[in-house]
């Protein structure tokens, strides 16, 4: 329950529905019943943090449980933050109201590298040493888990436990050993020598790291019963896996309003840029009953119109048409909108437009990625010119007037010619527009062009390359917008800033920790949001540390050189990167995990298979 003090704070505020707690399908249990509560922090807002499908499952996994509490906690966005200040209000978590230095874990979810000061934002505003060496108590414990857990060494020194791969089982160890040591009264370390026992557990405190003469890392050396490499977690059976059957239901609009329901994990495509595609191995699939089953009991128990079919490239998913006619037989009946994100445009038939066509319309969303297809090639995209052509049409000729496409700018390899090539690319459906016979009548057409800004990111074939500096990315958007010739095409690029610190803090090692503390201290928090970030203060702080930023994002690597997570084994072949690596220098494209096997290595993770093709690569 909110305090008096707080329900008046809340009236200064801007969006106070984001920190009062209440909401449909939210679970509130008896403290005295609870052995272990959690604390599930999502270092931004609300809104962000309510649209995010992992928080979701863990959240529900937890409260499953009769014997543990899972209660989320979201970054205070600089308003409310002023006031807890100003009022000495600690964080507190939003379905109890109470304070969370007083949990037993508090779990953050790390799917950005610029949430890094919002971590140590967060355990401070909670009344925490944002140090994991300055928290000397066996509670409460903090985690991390995310994407950006396969290289956590930035975060190293304020988190005690990451836990690469994926959450389901591995959350319920965690609370099982925290339940265990808590009524043993063990020490810290006590606990953390018997976690790092669990596969999927890191604990970077018993590791520790040399560097060579040219600042690059020599060893990583584990201590106390540590693994040599800490191997992620998977889930091998989704259908038998947890899926909640309830999501809260949120006050206020947040960034994906809707019902969730996913297809499968992995990817088959092998998109040399893409760190999910690699990360999210092996592929899994759900049966079409099991995901329409899902969405029944999610729409009945939210009351949401509209379900998100979600997977990371949703047209691979190979049931795709049967899960489509059964969802259809009542989802058109019940009014419900079917939202097919992540289609991709070489795997877009006919069939599956008339599928869609009588759901309600919103834009259909495509990635070519590149503007040439030399460059195509080089990132493995796999998609042609005539593709991207042909499924325009289709998509017009089903009635649709607004098509976004998304590009990457700073690709290795890339030419200006190539940045041109986006404008064209652009520029040539628009013409497909007004040239089909058989587009909506009176209606015109919208292309909107987003334009990121290339990341290298670990376990990918790219880790190993230079990112463009500040000054070439800038030139290049500005090449991009003079290439437009139209006011039908609208271009949207990703501040250079922003993405070059991503880039230093994908790659990075322990020492940037100090980086991160230095500009916390200065100021800076929810550096992913433009209007906030200051330049000025992360330079500043670079320069504070006599760190370069430059040696870490804009620096080629070489593929002896010990990178800073090679102790953290997401299953992938190293190998397996580095020829990757050379065929895209050369050109030359990877099938497909349906067409031949490459062989990744995440098979082994999966008993031994990850797809009919791999068997003969167990």
């Amino acid at each position: 329950m909110l305090s008096k003090e707080l329900k008046n704070i809340l009236l200064k505020v801007q969006k106070p529905g984001r920190y009062t707690g209440g909401e449909l399908n939210s679970v509130v249990k008896n403290r005295a019943d609870i052995a272990v509560r959690y604390a599930f922090c999502f270092p931004d807002t609300y809104e962000i943090g309510m649209s995010h499908l992992g928080m979701k499952i863990l959240y529900g996994l937890v409260n499953e449980r009769e014997d543990a509490w899972c209660e989320r906690v979201f970054a205070p966005w600089l308003d409310m933050e002023e006031q807890m200040r100003k009022n000495n209000i600690p964080l507190y978590a939003l379905e109890s109201g109470d304070p969370i230095a007083g949990f037993d874990i508090i779990g953050f979810t790390l799917q950005y590298e610029l949430c890094y000061t919002n971590v140590l934002n967060m355990l401070d505003l909670a009344g925490l040493p944002v140090r994991s060496a300055d928290r000397k108590a066996l509670t409460p414990i903090v985690i991390a888990g995310g994407p950006c857990v396969c290289n956590p060494e930035p975060l190293a020194p304020f988190i005690d436990l990451f836990l690469p791969g994926e959450g389901e089982e591995v959350t319920n160890d965690i609370i099982d050993l925290i339940k265990k040591h808590k009524a043993l009264g063990s020490t810290k370390e006590e606990f953390l020598k018997d976690a790092v026992k669990i596969q999927g557990v890191y604990a970077p405190s018993f590791y520790s790291v040399e560097y060579n003469s040219d600042d690059t890392v020599k060893a990583v050396t584990p201590s106390n019963g540590a693994p040599e490499k800490v191997k992620k977690r998977i889930v091998s059976d989704l259908d038998s896996c947890y899926y909640p059957d309830k999501f809260v239901v949120p006050f206020l609009e947040v960034v994906h309003d809707r019902t969730t329901a996913e297809l499968f994990r992995g990817c088959i495509r092998g998109c040399r840029f893409c760190q999910a595609g690699f990360l999210y191995r092996p592929i899994r699939e759900k049966a079409a009953k099991t995901v329409e089953d899902q969405c029944r009991r999610l729409c009945d128990s939210t009351g949401y119109d509209e379900i998100s079919l979600c997977s990371l490239s949703t047209s691979d998913y190979t049931k795709l048409f049967p899960l489509l006619n059964d969802l259809l037989e009542w989802t058109e009946k019940d009014r419900i909108n079917i939202a097919l994100p992540s289609l991709r445009i070489d795997n877009f038939p006919e069939e599956l437009m008339q599928k869609i066509s009588g759901v309600r319309r919103s834009g259909l969303t495509f990635a070519p990625e590149a503007g040439t297809q030399r460059l195509r090639d080089v990132i493995n995209k796999n998609v042609t010119e005539e593709e991207v052509m042909s499924t325009a049409k289709e998509a017009f000729d089903g009635g649709w007037t607004a098509v976004k496409l998304y590009f990457m700018i700073g690709l290795p390899t890339e030419t200006l010619e190539d940045v041109e090539g986006i404008a064209k690319l652009a520029q040539k459906v628009v013409d497909e527009f007004y040239h089909n016979p058989n587009k909506p009548k009176g209606k015109s057409v919208t292309v909107s062009v987003s334009a990121s800004t290339f990341v290298p990111k670990p376990f990918t074939p790219f880790q190993w390359e230079a990112q463009d500096t500040a000054g070439v990315i800038a030139e290049k958007q500005k090449h991009l917008f003079e290439s437009n010739t139209t006011r039908k095409v609208n271009i949207s690029c990703h501040k250079v800033y922003t993405s070059v610190l991503e880039g230093v803090f994908a790659r990075g090692d322990r020492r940037l920790a100090e980086v991160i503390e230095t500009a916390w201290r200065s100021g800076c928090k929810f550096d992913g949001w433009d209007d906030v970030f200051d330049t000025e203060k992360w330079t500043q702080a670079f320069e504070k540390c006599n760190i370069s930023p430059e040696f870490y994002a804009s620096r080629q690597r070489s593929f002896d050189e010990v990178l800073p997570w090679d102790h953290m084994d997401y299953g992938i072949s190293k190998n397996f990167l580095i020829n990757e690596n050379k065929r895209a220098h050369e050109g030359v494209t990877t099938p497909s995990c349906r067409e031949k096997c490459s062989g990744c290595g995440t098979n082994k993770l999966n008993g031994g298979v990850c797809h009919a093709l791999c068997k003969s690569m167990a």
